[in-house]
């Protein structure tokens, strides 16, 4: 919210050394001598979030027979990767920053929605807390071996349990901000429940479980003792 109250209601509005102007102004001024040119306009939709979604350092995964595609760590698997011709190929993968539950792959000519063994546990989790949960699980696991692998069931067992953990409470709240605005963007109604996964009990404020006290008149109580 502060974020894009600064954008759009001081920085848009503050006039700019390399242009002399507001960027606001400028922007009005560029619709009144060109137009709108919506022939350049980019479709926020399906095709242009699948091109702009992060994906691997080789932007593709091989199809393992039974298991599907492997991402950080994590298996992802679709009916379509099953079908004959498909196993042991290489796809084009894609995969959502706000829910490592999910991942996305190019199959004959379209992209195919894939979903985690533990999609049930990872759903609605972002990278970034995935990252902190792996740091978190390597050095937990350095305790007592140094051999410290980071296994998709046990990040996984991890994220079931974060909401001990003060810095995937603080990364979460954060990813939930950022959503906000991403779905503002798009023109989206607010539903943060249905990208990221509800904030579990440890999660939530400790104001959020304290009862509502009604107020105290102080000349009511009684003194027990007078301090010298």
């Amino acid at each position: 919210a502060f974020l894009c109250e600064w954008a759009y209601e001081v920085y848009d509005q503050m006039e700019h050394p390399a242009l002399g102007q507001s960027p606001r102004d400028a922007f009005l001024q560029g619709l009144i001598h060109t137009g709108e040119r919506e022939h350049r306009a980019i479709a926020y939709d399906d095709e242009f979030l699948m091109e702009s979604s992060p994906t691997t350092r080789k932007g593709a995964a091989k199809v393992e027979p039974g298991r599907g595609i492997k991402i950080h760590g994590i298996y992802y698997s679709a009916p379509p990767l099953r079908q004959p011709g498909v196993e042991g190929t290489q796809v084009k993968v894609r995969y959502d920053p706000f829910d490592i539950g999910t991942a996305y792959a190019y199959v004959r000519r379209g992209w195919v929605r894939c979903v985690s063994q533990y999609h049930a546990t990872l759903q609605g989790h972002t990278e970034k807390e995935m990252l902190l949960a792996s740091k978190e699980i390597r050095r937990q696991q350095q305790l007592h071996t140094a051999n410290a692998a980071v296994t998709a069931r046990r990040l996984a067992d991890f994220l079931a349990k974060a909401s001990a953990h003060e810095t995937i409470r603080q990364q979460r709240l954060r990813d939930l901000e950022v959503r906000a605005v991403l779905e503002a963007i798009a023109g989206e109604p607010p539903n943060r429940t249905e990208s990221l996964a509800p904030l579990q009990d440890g999660l939530e404020t400790p104001e959020a479980h304290l009862p509502r006290l009604s107020p105290v008149d102080i000349a009511t109580l009684p003194v027990f003792e007078e301090y010298q």
